[in-house]
């Protein structure tokens, strides 16, 4: 194989996986602009020892891992941050993996339906979604910037996470 086949095979993987090692990392760091630095050392990282990758593996699996490995330095260099324990780790993996699952049954098209489902929510629970999962707000803060309290933005959260599963069911 060519380098320049190598490199396109390798950023086609990096593409096909990127969403899901995002939120891989976001779930590990809560916090975004860590995430997507960890996610962007994990993939020059993969790339340098991708010789070293184990085809019968999962390439996913072996990013997310990658991932585990960065987070832990970077846990190490900052000791601020709050640890979460390997139970847990290989649960959230265990998740993933039936994340990883659902998208490749539903194929990349699983995330443009999320986002259809998302843009028909009501104004009410688009702005909570919005603020709460985008931004990364916590639920005062959400319920400040949309002036309205605690409780009825936990409420709109709930709401919109259940019409958005019966909008994915019904496609």
């Amino acid at each position: 194989m060519t380098n320049q086949n190598k490199r396109e095979a390798f950023a086609d993987l990096a593409r096909e996986h990127h969403r899901e090692l995002l939120v891989y990392a976001r779930s590990l760091t809560r916090e975004t602009h860590q995430s997507r630095d960890i996610v962007q050392d994990s993939l020059v990282t993969a790339w340098e020892n991708q010789d070293r990758f184990d085809v019968t593996r999962d390439f996913g699996s072996w990013l997310r891992g990658i991932i585990r490995n960065k987070w832990r330095e970077t846990m190490r260099r900052n000791k601020k941050q709050v640890a979460i324990e390997d139970g847990v780790l290989e649960s959230m993996e265990a998740e993933m993996l039936t994340w990883q699952e659902l998208r490749q049954d539903g194929g990349p098209g699983v995330f443009v339906k999320l986002e259809t489902c998302i843009k028909k929510l009501p104004t009410a629970l688009l702005g909570a979604v919005e603020s709460f999962y985008y931004e990364g707000c916590s639920t005062e803060e959400a319920a400040e910037k949309l002036e309205v309290g605690g409780a009825t933005v936990r409420k709109r959260l709930e709401r919109a996470r259940e019409a958005l599963r019966q909008c994915l069911e019904q496609n």
